[in-house]
């Protein structure tokens, strides 16, 4: 299935895949090879697009939560016990906001089917949430709820609820799909776990997909031995498999749905269990679900307790974004905080912001004190990134999770504002790698200027500086906008011979976060 455009996986921004994805090393010092100004925006989260950079420092911008936090409050409704796993879409014609969040009931639960189940919500502006009464499904003998989809039943309980909008498949009874954890009967009746899919028209009226699981899961406890692949009745003992979470997005590089979740690795003895790292699986058709590889572990750098619980990823301006939730089994029941993690193949991740956190706990008293859920599907606005989260005032994994509080807030960025590059003292430069300025109307820059400025210089590609177009020439930038016009005081872009050469940004007291370029018609 060809996609020239998809819409929802990041929160409505349209998106164009790239042709087929190859392996390259493109942070290498040594890459000179040209960018193009095809109206792109250059994120100066990594080295990707730059040259080389002298007395600077790169910052990691850390979340801001909204002061009316949670926007979703646990224990509302019967059904309710504890809320947090969450996807959001928000349309960006109607800009209707729709929410699914898991809601576990547990022992509240008058049926095994109902202990964990999917919940909608909707908002006209992403912060005022209502509730519809669907009748869908009952709870408990109360027939108007918001329930959505219910667990097969099991062992043990469903987890996740996560949901991209997909206007481009031609069956439109499958336009929001669902990836989810649960149990479902094997050929004997037995338990079977692992990852499970379901389709809607509207996101409310969910069909289950007939075949379940579609990738088994690994399912056990730590210290277990790793069998043989002929061992008769290892179960759920399944080295390298999916484990109990999964979130998926549409990787336009590769053309294809993308989930990244729990993998199980083997401890320090050799036995299972020990811990989860971040797996990746790909489908072409959303059914069909390559095996999964493991891509990212905790390292040296990190603390003896760090785990990932899950990781989930989007895709923004080439580049793809985690936002790990580091897990910490020793404290409190397993507390969570949010990490940012990045990567430009999806393959090969770089963790340069470990301290401080993308998003940290709450102070005690909190609905999020204690534990922070993300997601693959933050909401691109034009001057801001919203990110919904789901919050436990406890730990995650060994918590009490009848008694804590929860809920689902926001928090955001200015947009495309994950970090930025400043002095280490008071001047620095970044110099970009070259670039091709053919058609080239305008150039941008989200810069934090207020407390001192920034000057725009070129250069040709072998270094030399270009008439005109020096930092003396230049207009100088001020003040804090995410859309800065970079101007020279008697030339333009459209005045430079056919060529690629490098943009050099000198930064006094400030701090650049990326570069927008866009072209005549």
């Amino acid at each position: 299935m060809r996609r020239r455009q998809f819409l929802g996986a990041i929160g409505g921004l349209s998106v164009l895949p790239g042709a087929a994805f190859a392996n390259k090393d493109s942070a290498s010092k040594q890459d000179r090879s040209t960018q193009s100004s095809t109206g792109q925006t250059l994120l100066l989260v990594d080295d990707h697009h730059i040259f080389y950079r002298s007395g600077t420092k790169r910052i990691l911008h850390p979340l801001t939560r909204h002061p009316g936090n949670p926007l979703i409050q646990g224990r509302q409704q019967p059904w309710e016990t504890a809320i947090a796993w969450n996807s959001v879409y928000r349309n960006p014609v109607t800009g209707l906001y729709q929410l699914w969040y898991q809601a576990f009931a547990g022992d509240a639960a008058r049926e095994r089917t109902h202990r964990c189940t999917v919940c909608y919500a909707e908002s006209q502006d992403g912060i005022t949430w209502t509730k519809p009464n669907l009748g869908l499904h009952s709870f408990n003998g109360i027939k108007e709820t918001n329930i959505v989809l219910l667990a097969n039943g099991g062992t043990s309980d469903r987890y996740g609820a996560s949901v991209i909008f997909d206007p481009l498949d031609h069956d439109s009874a499958r336009r929001y799909k669902m990836v989810y954890f649960d149990f479902t009967k094997d050929s004997h009746g037995h338990d079977e776990p692992g990852l499970t899919v379901a389709f809607s028209p509207d996101g409310i009226h969910w069909t289950k997909y007939p075949r379940a699981p579609l990738l088994s899961a690994s399912y056990g406890t730590i210290g277990e031995t790793v069998p043989f692949r002929s061992e008769p009745g290892r179960g759920w003992t399944r080295p390298l498999s999916v484990a109990d979470a999964q979130d998926v997005f549409y990787d336009p590089k590769n053309r294809a749905f993308v989930c990244y979740g729990k993998m199980w690795i083997d401890g320090p003895d050799g036995k299972m269990f020990w811990k989860h790292a971040m797996g990746r699986t790909q489908s072409p058709d959303f059914i069909h679900w390559s095996r999964p590889q493991l891509v990212l572990t905790p390292d040296d750098v990190d603390p003896s307790y760090v785990e990932f619980h899950t990781v989930p990823v989007f895709f923004h301006q080439d580049c793809y974004f985690a936002c790990p939730q580091i897990l910490n089994r020793a404290e409190r029941g397993g507390i969570m905080d949010i990490e940012l993690a990045f990567s430009r193949d999806g393959f090969h991740w770089e963790r340069p912001f470990r301290h401080p956190f993308f998003l940290a706990r709450n102070t005690a008293g909190q609905f999020d004190s204690g534990s922070l859920f993300t997601n693959s599907t933050p909401v691109f606005l034009e001057n801001e990134i919203r990110f919904y989260y789901g919050g436990y005032s406890d730990g995650a994994t060994g918590g009490d999770d009848y008694n804590m509080g929860s809920g689902i807030g926001l928090a955001t960025i200015p947009r495309d504002r994950f970090a930025g590059i400043r002095p280490q003292e008071k001047l620095g430069q970044v110099t970009l790698k070259p670039i091709d300025f053919k058609k080239c109307e305008t150039l941008l820059l989200n810069a934090d200027a207020k407390s001192g400025a920034v000057w725009c210089e070129v250069l040709e590609a072998d270094g030399f500086r270009v008439r005109g177009f020096t930092r003396e020439d230049a207009v100088p930038i001020s003040g804090d906008s995410l859309r800065h016009p970079v101007r020279w005081k008697e030339k333009s872009l459209s005045q430079l011979p056919p060529g690629s050469y490098l943009l050099r940004f000198h930064l006094e007291n400030s701090e650049i976060f990326a570069v927008s370029m866009s072209n005549q018609a």
